[in-house]
């Protein structure tokens, strides 16, 4: 399946890889049917690219990457909406943010994806360990070398 994208150009996608969030995501709940790139194998990093909206992309990750304490609790009414016979089944997201030289993630509104059947909710979590900019780390800047 090809995608149009603002960052990427037209990409080709394999079918699997379509999540379908029918309430959508906390902001943006026109658009519903997204995809999962991964710029290489060994990726912490993923882009959740809008197929509705070429422009609308969030970065997100995998939250037990970085938190080996965190998760989301999910109600049995969100099992059921996501179909979800099983926890096993379930892959969370969070989406990150940078701000200043710090990237950050949304542990307070993950996504969780049922692996089966591709669809997806975004939760809000009530736990207050958690923030909506929990920082996840550093990142440095490029330095310039002075040449004489």
């Amino acid at each position: 399946m090809e995608v149009r994208t603002t960052r990427f150009g037209t990409v080709d996608i394999a079918e699997d890889r379509v999540i379908e969030f029918p309430k959508g995501l906390l902001g943006f709940s026109g658009q519903r049917r997204y995809c999962l790139l991964q710029p290489n194998d060994d990726a912490a990093f993923y882009w959740l690219q809008s197929l509705e909206d070429a422009g609308l992309a969030f970065v997100v990750t995998d939250p037990a990457l970085f938190f080996q304490d965190y998760s989301a609790p999910i109600r049995p009414e969100q099992m059921q909406d996501l179909s979800l016979s099983r926890l096993e089944d379930a892959q969370v997201f969070v989406i990150v943010n940078k701000v200043g030289d710090a990237l950050t993630a949304n542990l307070q509104g993950p996504l969780v994806v049922n692996t089966v059947n591709r669809t997806g909710e975004q939760l809000v979590l009530a736990d207050r360990r958690w923030t909506t900019r929990h920082h996840l780390m550093t990142v440095g800047r490029r330095q310039q070398v002075a040449t004489a």
